[in-house]
C-alpha cells in the first residue's frame, strides 16, 4: 500500500501540529486537515502566523514553512475523504455528562460521526487510524460501522474496503514539536501486516525503525491510558508528599531530588504544584475507572479514581490555604492571578488547576485580576462561566465592600500587581520569573503575601521585598 494522500479529521491540540509535523517530514505526501469548525480552519489560514488557534513553540514556522505546498487546512471534509489513502480520526473525545458511564465513560458520537463520513466519502481502499485518545475496543465500534457500509455497497465498481489502525499520540503540551520530531516511540496497533507496514512507511520518514512499536490494536488503545494514568499518578504522589513536607518542615525539592535520583523512579513528573490538568490526564484515568468496574475490577478502579480525587484535593487545600493565610477572608480582596493555561507553552486550559482555584476564590467573594501571556479573555470567561468586569478595579472602589466575587482581564503583570493583596503564581511562564519583586512589592496594599504554587520564584528576593511568602512544598518557610 503506498501512501500518497492523508486526510486528518480534527484540527485541535493534536489534529493540528501532528500533521504539520508529517507535512514537513514527508514533503512527498499531501495533508488535508478538516474540520467542521470554520473559525477553526480561518485561524489556521490566517496570514498573521502569530494567530493561529494553536500556541506550541516553532509550531508556527512549520505551519509558515509547508502551508499551501503539502499542507491544507479546510472545511471540505467529503472531497478530502474522497481522496485519502490514509484517514486519520483526530476528535475530542470528552467524558460522558449523562446516561450509562456518566462522569467517567467517553463520549464517543464525534468518532462515530467521523467513522460514518469515512463510511460514506470514501473510495477504494482506505486506511482509518484512530489518533483521538480512546477506551479499549473501540475500534470495534469504527470497524462496525466502515463494513456495515461495505455490505451495503451495491456499486461493485466502487467497491469500499477498510483497515482500521490505532496510532495513539503521546504529546506533552508545550514541547509537542519537539515531541513529534523525536518521538520516544511511535505505537502502531493492527491486525493486517500491510496496513501498519504503509502507516509504518510514514514515519520512517524522520524516525528510527527502533522506536516503531508494533502490537495488536487493543495493547496500543490501551497503552496510551496507561501512559496518561501514570503520569498523572507521579503527580498526585508528589504532590502528597509536598503537603506532608508542609506539615513536618521538609523541602519537596530536596525529597524530590532525593528520590529521583534512583533510577529505578527517575527524576520526571516529581514536580509538586498545583495538580495535573490538561485534556486528557482526568479523562483517560475516569475512563480506565469506568472499564475496571465495567470487567469487574472494583479494586483497580478504586485505586485509580483516587489519584482524580487526591488532585482535586490538592487544588481545593490551596485555595483554603490561600483564605486562611489572608486572615480568614478574600472577600472583597484583589488577588492577583498569574496563569491560567494548565501549563507553560500553551494556550490550553483544559482542566487547569487555576479554573477549580480561581471558582473557589470568587466564591469567597474576592475580585480576581487575571493574567496570562497566551490565554484570552473568553476562554477564562467561557472556563469560570462569569464575564469580566469591563473596568479596572480601581474605578470600582465600591467592590471591596461586596461580599460578590468578579473577575478582571490584566493585560499586564503591572496592572494586575498594582493594589493586589496577594498574588498567586498558577502557570510557571517564564516571564513571571522576572518579576522586580521590591517594585511589586510598592505596587501592592500591605501586608500582601505572594502564593508560588509553581516553586519557579527566588525566595530570598521576595522576603527581601517585605513580602509574605508561601511555597509549595516547603515547610521550612510556609
Amino acid at each position: 500500500m503506498k501512501i500518497k494522500n492523508i486526510c486528518c479529521i480534527g484540527a485541535g491540540y493534536v489534529g493540528g501540529p501532528t500533521m504539520t509535523v508529517i507535512a514537513d517530514k514527508c514533503p512527498d505526501l499531501q495533508i488535508d486537515v478538516v474540520d467542521l469548525n470554520e473559525k477553526r480552519i480561518e485561524d489556521w489560514n490566517n496570514n498573521d502566523f502569530t494567530k493561529l488557534p494553536i500556541y506550541e513553540p516553532g509550531l508556527a514556522d512549520i505551519v509558515k514553512r509547508r502551508r499551501g505546498k503539502n499542507l491544507h487546512f479546510s472545511n471540505l471534509i467529503k472531497e478530502k475523504i474522497e481522496n485519502a489513502d490514509l484517514v486519520f480520526i483526530s476528535v475530542n473525545t470528552p467524558t460522558k455528562k449523562k446516561g450509562v458511564g456518566a462522569g467517567k465513560a467517553s463520549d464517543l458520537k464525534w468518532v462515530e460521526a467521523c467513522a460514518r463520513q469515512v463510511a460514506e466519502f470514501s473510495k477504494g481502499h482506505t486506511i482509518v487510524v484512530e489518533k483521538s485518545t480512546l477506551p479499549v475496543r473501540t475500534a470495534e465500534v469504527i470497524k462496525s460501522i466502515l463494513f456495515a457500509s461495505y455490505n451495503l455497497n451495491e456499486d461493485k465498481e466502487t467497491e469500499k474496503t477498510f483497515d482500521v489502525l490505532s496510532n495513539p499520540e503521546f504529546l506533552s503540551e508545550g514541547t509537542a514539536i519537539k515531541d513529534l520530531e523525536n518521538p520516544d516511540r511511535v505505537l502502531i496497533g493492527g491486525e493486517k501486516e500491510e496496513a501498519i507496514e504503509a502507516l509504518c512507511s510514514v514515519y520512517r520518514c524522520w524516525v528510527p525503525e527502533e522506536k516503531i512499536l508494533k502490537t495488536n490494536i487493543w495493547s496500543s488503545e490501551l497503552a496510551k491510558l496507561t501512559a496518561n494514568a501514570f503520569l498523572a499518578q507521579r503527580i498526585s504522589s508528589i504532590n502528597s508528599i509536598s503537603a506532608l513536607c508542609e506539615a513536618t518542615g521538609a523541602d519537596i525539592r530536596e525529597v524530590s531530588r532525593a528520590i529521583g535520583s534512583d533510577t529505578r523512579i527517575g527524576s520526571k513528573f516529581l514536580v509538586s504544584g498545583p495538580g495535573f490538568g490538561g485534556s486528557c490526564f482526568k479523562k483517560d484515568i475516569l475512563n480506565l475507572v469506568y472499564l475496571s468496574n465495567h470487567f469487574g475490577l472494583p479494586e483497580v478502579a478504586n485505586f485509580w479514581e483516587s489519584v482524580v480525587e487526591l488532585n482535586k484535593w490538592n487544588q481545593k487545600r490551596i485555595s483554603e490555604l490561600i483564605v486562611k493565610k489572608l486572615y480568614g477572608s478574600v472577600s472583597g480582596k484583589k488577588i492577583s492571578i498569574l496563569g491560567f493555561a494548565f501549563k507553560a507553552n500553551t494556550n490550553d486550559t483544559r482542566e487547569s488547576a487555576a479554573i477549580n482555584i480561581c471558582k473557589d476564590l470568587l466564591e469567597e467573594g474576592a475580585i480576581l485580576y487575571i493574567h496570562d501571556p497566551k490565554v484570552e479573555s473568553n476562554q477564562i470567561a467561557k472556563d469560570l462561566n462569569l464575564e469580566p468586569l469591563k473596568e479596572s478595579f480601581t474605578e470600582h472602589e465600591s467592590l471591596r465592600n461586596s461580599e460578590i466575587g468578579n473577575w478582571y482581564f490584566a493585560n499586564s503583570i503591572r496592572e494586575s500587581l498594582t493594589g493586589a493583596d496577594a498574588v498567586i503564581l498558577l502557570t510557571e511562564w517564564d516571564e513571571y520569573t522576572c518579576i522586580d519583586w521590591r517594585e511589586a512589592s510598592n505596587l501592592m496594599r500591605k501586608p500582601s503575601w505572594i502564593f508560588d504554587s509553581r516553586s519557579i520564584l527566588n525566595p530570598e528576593k521576595i522576603k527581601a521585598s517585605c513580602l509574605n511568602f508561601w511555597r509549595i512544598g516547603d515547610g521550612s518557610i510556609n
